[in-house]
C-alpha cells in the first residue's frame, strides 16, 4: 500500500474518532463515524485478494445502514424535541433506532454476521483495529446516551452477544474468527452494565483493548492465522508462545489474570443492582468462551513435546525485542493486584 495512502487513512482514522468522542452534536457524530468507515475501507481492501474485497463490501454495506440509522434516529429526536444534543435523547422511537444502530455498528447480536467474515477477510493489523479502535466510538456514543435507552433490551442484547458469541467460537479453526466471536462475547460483558455503571464498561474496554492488542500483535508475529499453524509455532517461538497462552486465559476471565477483575466488577455490580438472575446466566455463558479460550492456549504451549512432532519444524532466528508487545503482555497479566484502587474508583 502506498505509505502517503496509508498515512491518509491513519490521520482520518484519528481524525473520525476524535470527532465522535469529543463531539455533542448528533450530526458531528455520524460525521466522525462516516469518516471512520471511508478511511478504514482501504486498509480492510489493500491485499486485493477477493476475500479482502468481499470483505470491504459487507463492512461498507453494514456500516452505511448503520449510520443512516444514526442519522435518522437523531432527526426524529430533533423533530420531536427540538434537541441535537447526543445526551437529550427522550423519544422512544428514536432510542430503539439508536439502539439498533449501535448493535449493527458494534456487532452485537443479532447484527453480528458481518463481522467475523470482515475479520477473516482483513489483515491481523486491519483486524486489530476493528475489533478495538473502531468500537470505541460507537461505545461513546452509548455511553453519552445510556440513561435513555431501555435496560431490559440492552440486557437481552447483551445476554445473546454472550451466549452466540461462546457458542459460535467453539467450531472455528482460524484465529480471526476465534477472536471475532471472542470480540462479540466481551461486548457483551460491557453492554450489560452501560446503563448501571458507564464507567465500569469503559473500564472493560480498556482491558478488552490491552489483552487483544496483546494477542493479535503476538499472532502477527509468529504468523499464525489458524490452529494448525499454532500446533507447530513453539519452535520458532517458545517465549512468545507461552505468553500467548498466558493473554489466552487471562481474555477467559480466570483469576489471578487480568481478565478476571472486569467481570467480576461487572457481577458485583450486577448484584447490586439485584439482577441476580443476569448476573448468573452471562457467568454461565462465559464458559462456551472459555472452552475455545483453552483450546487455543491448548495447541500453543501443550499439544506438541519436542520429539513427538510428524510436522516441519520452524526455524527459529535470533529476533529483536518487541517492546509494546512485552508491555501489553505484563499489562494483560499482572493487573489484577490493582483491583483495590478500581474498586475505590466505582
Amino acid at each position: 500500500m502506498n505509505p502517503h495512502a496509508k498515512l491518509i487513512s491513519t490521520l482520518s482514522l484519528i481524525m473520525g474518532s476524535s470527532i465522535t468522542i469529543s463531539s455533542n452534536h448528533w450530526i458531528l457524530a455520524w460525521t466522525g463515524l462516516e469518516i471512520n468507515t471511508l478511511a478504514i475501507i482501504p486498509l480492510i481492501s489493500k491485499s486485493h485478494h477477493p476475500r479482502a474485497i468481499e470483505a470491504t463490501i459487507k463492512y461498507f454495506l453494514t456500516q452505511s445502514t448503520a449510520s443512516a440509522l444514526i442519522l435518522f434516529s437523531s432527526l426524529t429526536n430533533a423533530w420531536s424535541t427540538g434537541q441535537w444534543d447526543i445526551t437529550q435523547l427522550n423519544h422512544p422511537t428514536s432510542c430503539l433506532l439508536l439502539t439498533m444502530a449501535i448493535g449493527i455498528k458494534l456487532g452485537l447480536v443479532p447484527f453480528h454476521f458481518w463481522f467475523p467474515e470482515v475479520l477473516q477477510g482483513s489483515p491481523m493489523t486491519t483486524a486489530l483495529l476493528l475489533s478495538t479502535l473502531m468500537k470505541l466510538p460507537p461505545i461513546t456514543l452509548l455511553l453519552m446516551s445510556a440513561q435513555s435507552l431501555n435496560p431490559t433490551l440492552l440486557t437481552t442484547l447483551a445476554i445473546l452477544s454472550a451466549l452466540i458469541g461462546g457458542w459460535m467460537g467453539l467450531n472455528q479453526t482460524q484465529t480471526r474468527k476465534i477472536l471475532a466471536f471472542s470480540s462479540i462475547s466481551h461486548l457483551g460483558w460491557m453492554i450489560i452494565i452501560i446503563t448501571y455503571n458507564p464507567q465500569l464498561t469503559l473500564l472493560t474496554f480498556s482491558l478488552y483493548t490491552i489483552m487483544t492488542t496483546t494477542l493479535f500483535l503476538s499472532l502477527t508475529q509468529t504468523k499464525v492465522l489458524k490452529l494448525s499453524t499454532m500446533l507447530i509455532s513453539w519452535t520458532k517461538t517458545p517465549m512468545l508462545n507461552t505468553t500467548v497462552m498466558l493473554a489466552l486465559l487471562s481474555l477467559a476471565g480466570l483469576p489471578p489474570l487480568t481478565g478476571f477483575m472486569p467481570k467480576w466488577f461487572i457481577i458485583k455490580e450486577l448484584i447490586k443492582q439485584e439482577m441476580t438472575p443476569s448476573a448468573t446466566i452471562i457467568s454461565l455463558l462465559s464458559l462456551l468462551s472459555l472452552f475455545f479460550y483453552l483450546r487455543l492456549a491448548y495447541h500453543s504451549t501443550i499439544t506438541l513435546p519436542p520429539n513427538s512432532t510428524n510436522h516441519m519444524k520452524l526455524w527459529r532466528t535470533n529476533k529483536s525485542l518487541n517492546t509494546p508487545t512485552a508491555i501489553l503482555s505484563s499489562l494483560s497479566t499482572s493487573l489484577l493486584p490493582m483491583s483495590p484502587l478500581m474498586i475505590t474508583m466505582f
